[in-house]
């Protein structure tokens, strides 16, 4: 437990109405306890712009040891020690790399105003979350309850002893001033209720597996519910694929036929498909896309668990570059483990009719013909691939996520489905359209042998020829099949999923 108790200098930082000087919070009478609803709006409407600023500053001021007009981490050691606030290195390294915006290493003024404001944030859905009773005050047995319910098991003694180092005025009880108070200048991580509402990679399924894996509560971990929820994205992901096949067919053929002079368009395209082989030719290339779900998720998971460890994190959620780093990594081991697969499903889903017999068929046909090294065509750029995808869908998506926190989560962290549906959307979206042209050329490249007397050709020559032949729209070749198909993909396998986890017992809180 902490040792000491919030500073009356860093209490004086806050104004009457229970939020921090500058805050945009208007949540802060509401459920806080120890003082009325009245008192709050009175204490809000006296706290002047001016006096607010004047009091942050004082605390800045204070925190400044060396008087520079910035606080490293030797000025918050000294400052914070000095206003009895005592806290580790590593504490305060997690402080300044919060606040800083521009990255030098330290927080100016408007950088340690925008740190108190945004941390605030996250210090009441932390009280939220552990108010069971929603009556504004946290008690012991509440501490107990929440503690449990994330796998860590305390005795009601060991709840009063950390009650007791936050309780001011004596009545075993927290309010939201005490809480917010004693952790203000206390590093918080991201909350376990927004890992819970917050899975992505999990629940949306667009066809490719690039996305950083989402993270699991240390509750869900020690109960087994990771695995089952696993097993539900894995089915959503089937139903989602098998759904929206017909469209990623022809997303295939458009990247590998269509050139300037054979302009393929989704209707002609659908047309040619069926008049080659039917209706049920629509899904080729299905059977082996949905097959390579499961293998491809259990890998990656394994991996990321193993790479979170190597990282050496003891945190709960790794930081957002600690997260695209271990993700980015675990995707290229499960990537290279099931390429094979890959450049099955691309094969099948160009075969004419009666080529191949089967996925076997198909296998020892390319075995046979062009050898082991044919399974790995296209490897390097869908290697490269990953980064982007992953990077700039992560980035969005936690973009989105944290401005929905910061503007309209009071009460709770769950943003309700039409959020998440829209939020896993444009992150998808995004991060298909950074890699697609890498996206294309591997499948040209995995595409280059089904094409009688086609050269052999690299990444780097397909790139320039395609550039030249068909400039900067070649690459892009196919993009309208893809797009159609990510709203309902996303919808399908978020609607397949939450049925799912009700089968396997997961609960939805």
């Amino acid at each position: 437990a902490r040792r000491s108790l919030a500073s009356p200098v860093v209490s004086g930082v806050l104004c009457p109405c229970g939020a921090p000087q500058g805050s945009a919070v208007e949540s802060g009478s509401s459920g806080g306890g120890g003082g009325g609803g009245s008192a709050g709006s009175s204490g809000r409407s006296l706290c002047e712009a001016s006096e607010q600023d004047r009091r942050l500053r004082t605390l800045f001021q204070k925190l400044d040891v060396n008087r520079d007009g910035a606080l490293c981490i030797h000025d918050l050691a000294v400052g914070l020690g000095r206003l009895g606030l005592h806290r580790t290195e590593l504490d305060l390294r997690k402080i300044v790399k919060a606040g800083d915006k521009d990255l030098d290493g330290q927080l100016d003024f408007e950088e340690f105003v925008h740190y108190l404001q945004d941390h605030e944030k996250k210090l009441r859905l932390v009280f939220k979350s552990l108010d069971k009773k929603n009556d504004g005050r946290i008690d012991a047995q509440e501490i107990v309850q929440s503690l449990r319910d994330l796998g860590v098991k305390i005795s009601e003694q060991q709840a009063e002893k950390i009650l007791k180092s936050m309780d001011k005025n004596g009545t075993m009880t927290i309010d939201w001033n005490e809480w917010r108070d004693y952790h203000l200048l206390h590093p918080v991580e991201n909350i376990p209720e927004i890992i819970l509402y917050w899975k992505h990679s999990t629940i949306f399924d667009v066809g490719e597996n690039l996305t950083v894996p989402d993270e699991f509560t240390v509750e869900e971990r020690q109960t087994g519910m990771w695995w089952r929820h696993l097993v539900a994205g894995g089915g959503a992901g089937a139903v989602s694929r098998t759904c929206t096949a017909p469209l990623d067919r022809l997303k295939v053929l458009m990247q590998v036929h269509a050139s300037r002079s054979n302009n393929m368009c989704i209707i002609g395209g659908f047309t040619q498909m069926i008049r080659e082989g039917g209706p049920r030719s629509l899904w080729r290339g299905n059977g082996i896309n949905v097959l390579k779900i499961a293998p491809e998720s259990a890998i990656k998971f394994m991996a990321y668990e193993q790479i979170k460890r190597f990282i050496g994190t003891d945190q709960e959620m790794l930081r957002i570059h600690e997260r695209l780093l271990a993700g980015s990594l675990a995707g290229a081991i499960a990537q290279s483990s099931i390429y094979p697969m890959e450049v099955l499903k691309t094969r099948m889903a160009l075969r004419k009719t009666g080529q191949y017999s089967g996925m076997l068929d198909c296998a020892k046909n390319i075995l046979a013909k062009e050898g082991m090294a044919a399974f790995y065509k296209g490897y390097i750029p869908n290697m490269l691939g990953i980064i982007p995808y992953a990077g700039i869908d992560l980035a969005v998506y936690e973009t989105l996520k944290n401005t929905w926190l910061q503007r309209y989560a009071v009460n709770s962290a769950d943003p309700g489905v039409f959020v998440l549906l829209a939020c896993g959307t444009i992150s998808s979206t995004c991060g298909q359209l950074a890699s697609y042209p890498l996206a294309l050329v591997r499948t040209r490249m995995q595409a280059q042998a089904s094409v009688e007397g086609a050269p052999e050709v690299t990444m780097r020559g397909l790139f320039k020829h395609i550039l030249k032949t068909e400039g900067a729209f070649g690459l892009y070749r196919g993009l309208a099949p893809n797009f159609m198909k990510v709203i309902p993909a996303v919808s399908i396998s978020y609607v397949v999923y939450e049925n799912l986890k009700m089968t396997l017992g997961v609960d939805s809180r």
